[in-house]
C-alpha cells in the first residue's frame, strides 16, 4: 500500500510543464513536490495559469542538490523511482509500488542523467506504441503518477 508519494522535478525548463504537473499531482494525491535545480517555482504567472490554483495547496519545496535530496529521502525510507526509457529500464507496470515512493521525472531535453539513474532503486518507462519514442514530461509524469497511485 502506498504511504507517502512525492514528485521530484529536477531542472524542468518550462513553467507550463511545472504548472501541469502541480495540477496532476493534486489530482493523483501526491503529498509533496520537490523543485530541484533551475526548475521554476511558484509564485509565477505562467505556472499559476496552468496549475489553476494547485500550486497554492500542493506542498512544495525548492532544492539545489538532487543527490543530497535523494539520499535524504532514502534515509527516510523512500523508494526512489526514475521515469526514463533506457536499455535497462523496466516497464512501469512491472514494479510493486508500496510504502513511501518518490518519483523523479527528467528534463524536457536530456531526461534523467545516468548519475541520477544510478541513485534510483528502479528506473521505469511507459511503453510507446507509435513512431515517437517519448512523451512531453508533464504527460509522462501524469501517466506515471496515476499508475503509481492506482497500483
Amino acid at each position: 500500500m502506498l504511504k507517502k508519494f512525492y514528485l521530484i522535478l529536477p531542472n524542468i525548463r518550462s513553467c507550463f510543464n511545472v504548472g501541469a504537473m502541480f495540477r496532476t499531482a493534486d489530482a493523483c494525491g501526491v503529498d509533496k513536490i520537490f523543485l530541484v535545480g533551475f526548475t521554476p517555482a511558484p509564485p509565477n504567472p505562467r505556472i499559476d495559469k496552468v496549475s489553476l490554483g494547485a500550486e497554492t495547496w500542493v506542498p512544495f519545496e525548492t532544492r539545489q542538490n538532487l543527490p543530497e535530496l535523494i539520499n535524504q529521502l532514502k534515509q527516510e525510507g523512500f523508494t526512489i523511482i526514475g521515469l526514463e526509457k533506457t536499455e535497462q529500464s523496466r516497464l512501469i507496470n512491472s514494479i510493486n509500488y508500496s510504502g513511501n515512493i518518490a518519483l523523479i521525472v527528467g528534463n524536457e531535453v536530456d531526461g534523467i542523467p545516468i548519475e541520477t539513474q544510478t541513485l534510483c532503486e528502479h528506473v521505469v518507462h511507459i511503453p510507446m506504441y507509435g513512431n515517437k519514442e517519448s512523451l512531453n514530461v508533464s504527460i509522462a509524469a501524469g501517466i506515471a503518477m496515476y499508475h503509481i497511485k492506482n497500483n
